[in-house]
């Protein structure tokens, strides 16, 4: 595996690749590794011919008051988790190399679907998600790009991006990692401490019922968002942030389920706040229930 700290220096290396007539396959991370990245890097390594993993905590996705200083971190672990999965290049910048003169003035518009859900409840997030990844889908140039399903709705503004302002990127989306308990994967969950952790599962338990419901035949998205919102009021250590039900291609909100709609929830549990998403099992041939 070829550790590569410079933005030239991954520029000419995936050049190359693509000269050589090969793939790349692309796995934009923010450290701090778990199962649900190393899955997006199998995937990366069953479909492309050589892949590429970036690590770099964004500064632009932080708000004042978020974890952008105290974001878990561990290079070293990580680069012994990349190199184990069999990745080619690793990508791991300073700050200065990916914004060399320094906050950029220009950014990228995540259009009116960022104004929702995590946009309402962390303001230029998205907006630092997409100028971030402009930035690096520019590096490593045209590839196939995982991403994670448990980001549903930063998922959904990248596609748009990249479909919007022509990207030669492919993006595919892959289906959330979980523990045996149900609790998606992430970096965040270190911050729990064994209560509320446990408290935790309460999240992906509202996005069952939410999944149970569908399929005995329940289409009212107030119904079920209002069985989402008890499952969540029932635990003591949680604090909900939202819930929402929203159409799988547009993210908008939906009253009735005729088509694919994701189930959404956000929850403060302790410190952390976690997401998470269910694709909901609607439509002539179904859908996978409880992604």
């Amino acid at each position: 595996m070829e550790v590569i700290r410079t933005a030239d220096g991954i520029g000419v290396a995936t050049d190359a690749v693509r000269v050589a007539g090969r793939a790349v396959g692309y796995v934009p991370t923010m450290g701090f590794l778990h199962e649900g990245h190393l899955s997006l890097m199998r995937r990366a390594r069953e479909e492309r011919d050589v892949v590429v993993v970036s690590i770099f905590v964004n500064p632009l996705q932080f708000g004042p008051n978020e974890d952008f200083a105290s974001y878990p971190r561990d290079l070293d672990r990580d680069l012994e988790l990349v190199e184990k999965e069999g990745v080619d290049l690793t990508f791991v910048p300073e700050v200065d190399e990916v914004f060399p003169r320094g906050r950029p003035d220009v950014t990228v518009d995540p259009g009116p679907i960022a104004d929702r859900l995590e946009g309402a409840s962390r303001p230029g997030h998205l907006r630092g998600v997409c100028t971030v990844l402009a930035r690096l889908f520019h590096l490593i140039g045209p590839s196939r790009v995982y991403l994670g399903e448990k980001d549903a709705q930063q998922l959904a503004v990248v596609r748009m991006m990249v479909r919007d302002l022509a990207f030669p990127i492919e993006v595919t989306g892959c289906s959330t990692a979980r523990e045996p308990d149900g609790l998606a994967m992430s970096s965040r969950n270190t911050y729990l401490s064994e209560h509320e952790r446990a408290a935790a599962r309460c999240l992906y338990e509202a996005l069952r019922a939410a999944v149970d419901a569908v399929l005995a035949g329940v289409t009212d998205a107030n119904e079920l968002l209002a069985l989402m919102q008890e499952r969540i009021d029932r635990e003591a250590l949680a604090v909900l942030d939202y819930v929402a039900i929203v159409d799988e291609e547009s993210f908008e909100n939906v009253e009735t389920l005729t088509r694919p709609a994701r189930a959404l929830v956000a929850a403060r549990v302790g410190k952390p706040r976690l997401i998470d998403n269910a694709l909901l099992p609607v439509g002539e041939n179904g859908a996978e229930e409880g992604r």
